[in-house]
């Protein structure tokens, strides 16, 4: 099984191959095995399944508690969310319509706690994901978050440090999404200067 390390073009193969068959216990509406996913301290077929998609056996845990917490936040619903972006992004969609993201307290509370984390943090990934689901909201790419996990104590990968920047920092725009004022000013303010 080939892997790339998740800082590519798109996730790795077996982190891929993971989310597919996660999602499709939840298209086949097997709720018994994403009822044992949610169950980690009694390893069953489904779990021993999720770990197999693992290239290695230091990625074990990694591929186990992702399954877990895409059991949790699939728990009840009858169709898969794949989700996007990284877990910054997606605790920025966290809360009500008058204070989501950053300007939630408790949101920005969870963020601070997990990407100041040394290990992984496990339990505060899981109540992220928990808020997700409470908020309705689409949680992050579940193959994107199993290969910024393999990735978290890679220095040079920064993943916290991402992650923190994904949900404090507002996302760029592009020159098309600029307000017409904008681009209008700064094209001025060029032709003042030359």
């Amino acid at each position: 099984m080939t892997t790339t390390t998740g800082k590519g073009p798109g996730p790795s193969e077996s982190s891929a191959a993971l989310t597919a068959w996660l999602a499709s216990l939840v298209h086949n509406h097997d709720s018994a095995s994403l009822a044992e996913l949610r169950r980690p301290r009694v390893l069953r077929e489904p779990h021993f399944r999720a770990l197999w998609y693992s290239p290695t056996e230091a990625q074990r845990e990694v591929y186990g508690q992702v399954a877990f917490l895409f059991a949790v936040y699939h728990q009840g619903r009858s169709k898969p969310a794949f989700g996007y972006g990284s877990l910054g992004e997606a605790a920025r969609r966290i809360g009500s319509e008058s204070q989501r993201g950053p300007a939630n307290p408790g949101a920005a509370r969870l963020v601070d706690r997990i990407v100041s984390s040394r290990r992984i943090p496990w339990r505060h990934l899981q109540h992220a994901v928990a808020r997700l689901r409470a908020c309705d909201q689409q949680p992050p790419s579940w193959a994107r978050l199993v290969d910024d996990l393999n990735r978290w104590h890679d220095r040079r990968a920064r993943v916290a440090y991402e992650w923190g920047e994904a949900f404090h920092m507002p996302p760029a725009r592009t020159t098309a999404e600029r307000p017409a004022s904008s681009t209008a000013a700064a094209s001025l303010q060029k032709e003042t200067t030359t």
